[in-house]
């Protein structure tokens, strides 16, 4: 019999002692567990390496010392990074014995975050960032401008492989930080143009009059320029610059308290849902924390203070009765676009990559600024102020009539079947995690995918005509709509902030529609359900979309199935003879055993996971596509016609 305790790793004498303690020297700590400090070490840990050399050229100009950043991905995907700060020191740190660029290179926690008086604001991650880049590089190359002359060095591997020396002389002053990821760190090492882009915008809109340039040396060669003098004004802007706007110009309010620095931009839009971005020391702050808490408690109460009857002058047809309810945060927020950007000495990040700010003293000072500034601006600006009141108790009006629609779909007890929709093939396996719900296109495939499915761990979903568009409809049209219904009842999980994760039914969540125009137009209307209201699902990784063959090869004995009209061109160049080509019009022409075969066997199938890598981009896609406005939506197809390669009528 084997030992509880085998697999421990013990010495022979079970004696735990010195020679079991591993101790890891210099940045090999992290070269070690690299996934501890920037994430992890896929596609999106690899970037937040630009990301933590941008944001000490960030610290720079936030502390009014930098004017312009430039990043450059060279054509070897190093990335060099460039700004007119003052340049990192260069004289000799007299603890270390070295120079202070070559510490703050090759030492955790060394820098000028830490309370000398070298930043009093600063992002990144607490000064451990950039020599976390230096340690996850091949190489990494440090220029500096400062004192009249040029230094550089370069290290490997977090090591430094040259002493630090003078290359000549300059009257300017800046840094210039050069580095190529290493390739048995990360499962790629090819920068995304746009993932980068899309981070420095949105630094430059945090930072008004800072120009940050974006140049890529790879083919296709492509830069591009940011620098926006109305900061988050602008910021607010460009987030509504496809959606109907009640006002024109948003509302900007600002202040500063408790040496925290305050910036909001608040605008509403014709839509039902709100879109708030919030920020700390220029982090996004995804998760949002003690900052976004203080707004939402401002906002609804200010508004509240005017509908409850409280300030009546002006506001006596919008204003609720004692007996009806107060409206609730998410009635007040209904349309609402906004920018928080805080500022403070010590954030506290909940987790090393910093998506949620801890500061319990952010949020009162928040709060109150904000009620201030929107309270003086409500009474300077009636007419706009009314605009706001009859949204929000329009929305009131219709999260009543959306409470009694959800009542409709709330499950009772997670797997009882007497609860799910009738039109829903469930799976025998309990645990969800490998679980398996496939929403198909039209009964005719879903009947074969029911018959050509392993029962244990694949359900089936037949879908019956086009989901509801819910870009263009509040929550309760949504809930009496019967396709989302039941797959909201399936799921077992609701909808917005009541979406509870581990409620969730399937781990893996399916689209399968064909592979034509209807199909495409269902796969995007259900992507603009999930992204609106289920997010969290994509968050996760667990919303994906099936890729069914379009042609299927027969050659003598021989069956290929192919996905698009580049692979069978390449298929009839191999084989030989004069083969039977099959076009597929849709799902329902394969019978259960094709099916299987190509699109739901885990071990032949292909599915594409649906993944968020900038939810700002994706807002304003599922906008441009699935808004009202039909302007933005000719503009689109306008500028990407000559990009269609193949068009299914």
């Amino acid at each position: 019999m084997k030992s509880e305790r085998e697999g421990l790793n013990l010495n022979q004498d079970n004696q735990y002692t010195a020679k079991q303690i591993q101790v890891l020297e210099g940045l090999e700590a992290v070269r070690k567990r690299p996934a501890m400090y920037i994430g992890d070490t896929s596609i999106r840990g690899l970037h937040h390496l630009v990301d933590e050399v941008v944001d000490n050229s960030i610290d720079e100009a936030m502390g009014g010392f930098c004017k312009k950043i430039e990043v450059i991905i060279q054509t070897d995907n190093s990335v060099c990074v460039t700004d007119d700060g003052r340049g990192i020191p260069v004289d000799i740190h007299e603890a270390a014995g070295e120079p202070a660029v070559t510490i703050v290179l090759t030492k955790l926690h060394a820098g000028g975050k830490f309370g000398g008086g070298g930043y009093r604001v600063t992002g990144g991650l607490h000064g451990v960032g950039i020599s976390v880049v230096n340690a996850l590089s091949e190489w990494l190359e440090v220029e500096v401008r400062r004192d009249g002359k040029i230094f550089y060095q370069r290290f490997e591997r977090g090591n430094k492989v040259s002493e630090l020396k003078v290359l000549g002389k300059s009257n300017k002053t800046g840094t210039k930080i050069t580095f190529k990821p290493d390739a048995k760190i990360f499962s790629s090492v090819k920068f995304n143009f746009d993932i980068i882009s899309h981070r420095l915008r949105e630094l430059a809109f945090l930072n008004a009059g800072l120009r940050i340039d974006l140049k890529d040396l790879r083919e296709p060669h492509r830069e591009i320029s940011y620098k926006y003098n109305g900061g988050i004004i602008e910021f607010v802007k460009h987030l509504n610059k496809n959606k109907d706007v009640i006002f024109k110009n948003p509302i900007y309010i600002s202040g500063k308290k408790e040496d925290i620095e305050v910036e909001v931009c608040i605008q509403y839009n014709s839509s039902y849902l709100e879109h708030i971005l919030t920020f700390a020391n220029n982090i996004n702050t995804e998760e949002g924390g003690s900052h976004l808490m203080g707004f939402k408690a401002a906002i609804t109460r200010v508004v509240n203070d005017y509908v409850k009857g409280n300030i009546v002058s002006n506001y006596k047809k919008f204003s609720l009765k004692e007996s009806e309810n107060n409206l609730s945060g998410s009635d007040v927020r209904e349309g609402l676009t906004a920018v928080i950007s805080v500022k403070l000495l010590n954030p506290q990040f909940e987790g090393q990559t910093k998506t949620k700010l801890g500061n319990s003293e952010v949020r009162g000072v928040v709060s109150s600024i904000v009620t201030e500034g929107l309270s003086n601006f409500f009474n300077e600006n009636p007419e706009i102020t009314k605009k706001v009141l009859s949204k929000s108790i329009s929305a009131l009006k219709a999260r009543e009539a959306a409470r009694r629609a959800r009542d409709l779909v709330r499950q009772k007890n997670g797997l009882t079947m007497g609860t799910l929709p009738g039109k829903l093939a469930d799976c025998s396996e309990k645990d969800p995690r490998f679980r398996e719900l496939f929403l198909v296109e039209g009964d005719s495939a879903g009947g074969s995918a029911k018959q050509g499915r392993d029962r244990k761990f694949q359900a089936i979903m037949p879908l019956r005509g086009k989901v509801l568009n819910v870009e263009k409809a509040r929550l309760h049209k949504i809930l009496e709509n019967n396709e989302i219904r039941s797959i909201v009842t399936a799921l077992g999980v609701n909808l917005g902030e009541d979406l509870d994760v581990e409620k969730l039914r399937y781990f893996k969540v399916i689209i399968m529609t064909d592979a034509d125009v209807d199909g495409a137009h269902i796969k995007t209307l259900l992507l603009t359900f999930f992204f609106r209201y289920m997010k969290p699902l994509i968050e996760r990784g667990n919303i994906y979309i099936a890729r069914p063959p379009l042609y299927k090869i027969e050659n003598h004995k021989e069956s290929y199935y192919l996905f698009d009209e580049q692979e069978l061109n390449e298929k009839l160049k191999e084989i030989n003879g004069n083969p039977n080509i099959q076009r597929y019009k849709g799902l329902g022409e394969m019978n259960p055993e094709q099916l299987w075969e190509t699109t739901m066997n885990p071990e032949t199938r292909v599915l594409k996971k649906i993944t968020l890598e900038d939810a700002i981009e994706a807002d304003e896609m599922f906008t441009i596509l699935m808004g009202d406005k039909v302007e933005p939506r000719k503009r689109f197809i306008y500028k990407h016609s000559l990009d269609v390669k193949e068009i299914d009528i």
